[in-house]
């Protein structure tokens, strides 16, 4: 026999999710009371796809429910990008996602209705396309969505036990025709595979997300090792020694990228990507620049690192420039910045302007000037930084290329005040 939980003790506001289904029909309920009891402020939030031709029967259904809860609720029209080669349910949980993001205020705990059953259909859809410990560990009760908590407090409830609890409070839900339809593998799964794996395993869900939770445990260890790993391999922020990871087993050395990547909020390596690291960085001389893109990022090998960037990397406008006194700070057109620390401004307003090449400065203690070109390549200043570097002319006299190098002239003045330039760089 199902059971559903007691009520919880609420810490945070919630915001709940609320489809109009049973699954979030029965959270909101449950929640609703839970918050009353604790104190606790509650929302919830309608997604509205246009995917059904009764979806604004469906807004309609979930105000009034809302409405005789007393709960305020928040609906959402989204546009469901068909077109992008997710797939219909990926972009659907997507453009929800996004929905979901932008309606989240500070402090709310976003609360989704995933129970059980759920969990074991993720279990064995992932399983099916051949995943790993990763993505056999399926679904996390507590998770983050934009720096917000993201908690599934039914994820080892049954569905049984929803409608039991439905049943015996006398909720209203609405039933999406499309959940009878099995043309969706997940659809497919609950209404064909697990029945009949019932037949013959009557805890079959139970036991399947049972082994989602081994995995997820495993995960959280690997996920442990991963992290002190990346602390030894990372020698400054998005940047990997490539000499060190190469010490590394390939499972390892693969794990630990993807890993990195998503430690630094980029789309997860592809397969084929992660092959095409691996051959192009780590198996090829540390003094190659090979380049591997996916999506909005890329990873450069470059003096024996990766580094972890925009694909498209932002450059200055090769005309761009502008007029400086230091009192404020200067923002660039790549999205960066230039600011003048410890001191109020400029003697005179200085000219700031792209590299447009052959240049040459004057540096402290030398008695003539060196090409600007040389002295990047000995800060080891990265190419694509080259290309963002904003220069500061007094007339025509250079006085620095941002704060990687600085004149002889500047580097007095700045001493004589106590000041120094910051200059970050933007895109990342």
């Amino acid at each position: 026999m199902s059971t559903f939980p007691t009520l919880v003790t609420l810490e945070s506001p919630l915001l709940v999710a609320y489809s109009g289904g049973l699954d979030s029909t029965v959270l909101l309920h449950w929640l609703q009371r839970s918050a009353q009891a604790s104190g606790t402020p509650l929302r919830a939030v309608h997604v509205h796809h246009g995917l059904q031709a009764s979806a604004d029967d469906w807004v309609q259904h979930c105000q009034k429910q809302c409405d005789a809860m007393g709960i305020a609720l928040a609906v959402h029209r989204v546009q469901v990008d068909t077109g992008a080669g997710l797939g219909l349910e990926a972009a659907a949980r997507q453009a929800r996602r996004a929905a979901f993001a932008a309606e989240l205020r500070e402090g709310e705990t976003l609360a989704l209705a995933q129970h059980q059953d759920d969990q074991a259909e993720t279990f064995l859809l992932r399983a099916l396309r051949g995943s790993g410990i990763d993505g056999l560990a399926a679904m996390a009760e507590d998770s983050l969505l934009h720096g917000h908590r993201l908690w599934r407090p039914l994820l080892h409830t049954a569905r049984s036990a929803l409608r039991d609890y439905a049943h015996h409070h006398a909720l209203r839900w609405i039933e999406d025709p499309s959940n009878g339809e099995d043309h969706a593998d997940r659809n497919f799964l609950r209404l064909h595979v697990l029945p009949l794996l019932r037949q013959r395993w009557p805890h079959a869900a139970t036991a399947l997300a049972g082994s989602a939770a081994h995995c997820a445990q495993t995960r959280t260890l690997l996920d442990e090792e991963d992290a002190e790993l990346i602390a030894h391999l990372e020698v400054a922020p998005r940047v990997l020694s490539l000499e060190l990871l190469r010490q590394v087993s390939p499972a390892r050395g693969a794990r630990v990228l993807r890993a990195w990547v998503r430690a630094h909020g980029a789309a997860p390596l592809p397969a084929t990507v992660l092959r095409q690291l691996q051959q192009e960085l780590l198996d090829a001389p540390s003094d190659r620049q090979a380049q591997v893109r996916w999506q909005d990022h890329a990873i450069q090998q470059w003096r024996g690192h990766a580094y972890l960037l925009p694909a498209l990397l932002p450059a200055l406008p090769a005309d761009w420039q502008a007029a400086w006194d230091g009192r404020a700070s200067l923002p660039l057109p790549d999205g960066g910045q230039l600011r003048l620390l410890g001191c109020e401004a400029f003697e005179r307003p200085l000219q700031v302007r792209a590299r447009q090449g052959g240049e040459r400065i004057l540096l402290p203690g030398r008695t003539h000037s060196h090409a600007l070109k040389d002295c990047l390549q000995r800060e080891h200043l990265a190419p694509w930084r080259r290309a963002q570097l904003p220069l500061l002319f007094d007339g025509g006299q250079l006085l620095a290329a941002a704060d990687v190098v600085v004149s002889a002239p500047l580097q007095a003045w700045l001493l004589a005040h106590d000041a120094q330039l910051q200059w970050r760089p933007g895109g990342w």
